[in-house]
């Protein structure tokens, strides 16, 4: 299954910042990467991701990259403002296209209720936008908008690396319950010893045996 995340804008996209001066895309991308990293964890999963730390990647060229991957599902990453100075505006939403699918709309508020569980943040709900991302894209597309800028609290939680772990375990956490995703099981081997001389190989496999361990003998 293919995930595609996409941290909302770029380095250098004028005006995406908080009023003290924090650029959107700083928090978008930290998201996104603690995403892919969690995501990684589960099976049979692959992430690829939009953006890029050294140009502002045009809109057209994200939603091409992902329609080319035959991706299940997009998730872009922003963080929200409301006029160029501070306010008491404030919380979480997400948005899916105007003419969502049922998939998308599903997802969404999954993802939705999550972010809000986790964050204690303000729930702004689940809203539809012609966005470029969701209308663009042919696989079930979300975007969410994880606090707003110009809130001075919304705002100092955004610069801290804990809100963003946060942000982005309940991105995965609404993902991998929406698809039934199952965690990847690590196997970790336990040696007891290694002989040049196989009867002696045999001698301790048949105590570990005798006293309830399984055992077996391999040569390398």
């Amino acid at each position: 299954m293919i995930i595609v995340l996409d941290a909302g804008h770029g380095l250098m996209t004028p005006g995406k910042r908080t009023p003290d001066g924090m650029r959107e895309y700083e928090f978008n991308r930290s998201v996104a990467k603690y995403a892919k990293e969690k995501l990684e964890s589960y099976n049979n999963i692959e992430v690829n991701m939009t953006h890029s730390d050294h140009l502002d990647v045009p809109l057209h060229t994200r939603t091409d990259f992902a329609n080319s991957l035959n991706a299940r599902c997009f998730v872009s990453i922003h963080a929200n403002a409301y006029g160029g100075g501070w306010n008491d505006v404030g919380g979480i939403e997400t948005y899916v296209y105007t003419t969502p699918t049922a998939e998308s709309s599903r997802l969404a508020k999954t993802v939705q209720n999550e972010l809000i569980k986790r964050t204690g943040l303000r729930n702004r709900g689940v809203k539809k936008a012609n966005f470029h991302v969701l209308r663009e894209t042919k696989m079930t597309s979300i975007l969410v908008e994880c606090g707003f800028m110009t809130n001075k609290h919304e705002a100092s939680l955004l610069k801290t690396d804990a809100y963003r772990r946060l942000c982005a375990e309940a991105i995965v956490k609404g993902i991998a319950s929406f698809y039934a995703l199952t965690k990847s099981t690590k196997l970790y081997r336990v040696q007891t010893g290694a002989f040049s001389n196989y009867e002696n190989a045999l001698a301790l496999s048949k105590k570990l045996k005798k006293a309830g361990f399984d055992s077996f003998i391999k040569q390398s």
